[in-house]
C-alpha cells in the first residue's frame, strides 16, 4: 500500500520515538546529543518534520545512520552493456583522497 508524505512523517515520527525511548533518554537527553533544541526533538517525533540536518544529527544520536545511504540506490543496469559500462566507470573513478595535514602546522 502507498503511503501519503504526511503518513510516512507520522511513521518517521513514531520511529524516531520508539528508538529514543528504547535508548531510555528523554527528550531532552536525545536533543541534546543530536544538537538541537528539545522543542525541535518534540517536532520532530510528533510530526516527523525536521531539516535534514536535523533529521541526519537524530539519525547519527540514535545510531541510525547507516540508513541514509540506502534512500537513493544507484539504479540497477538494465542491460548487460550498462552493468560493463558502470563496472568500467567504477574501475577508472579516481579514489578521493582527504588533503594531508602535518603535525603542528598552522
Amino acid at each position: 500500500m502507498l503511503k501519503t508524505a504526511s503518513e510516512l512523517l507520522i511513521d518517521l515520527g513514531g520511529a524516531v520515538r520508539a528508538r529514543r525511548v528504547a535508548q531510555n533518554w528523554s527528550q531532552a537527553e536525545a536533543a541534546k546529543r543530536a544538537g538541537m533544541s528539545r522543542s525541535t526533538w518534540k517536532r520532530l517525533e510528533a510530526t516527523g518534520q525536521a531539516t535534514t540536518e536535523h533529521l541526519l544529527s537524530a539519525a547519527i544520536a540514535l545510531r541510525c545512520e547507516d540508513g541514509f545511504a540506502q534512500l537513493f540506490p544507484a539504479p540497477s543496469p538494465q542491460s548487460m552493456d550498462e552493468l560493463l559500462e558502470q563496472q568500467r566507470r567504477a574501475a577508472v573513478a579516481p579514489k578521493r583522497q582527504r588533503a594531508s595535514r602535518k603535525v603542528g602546522a598552522s
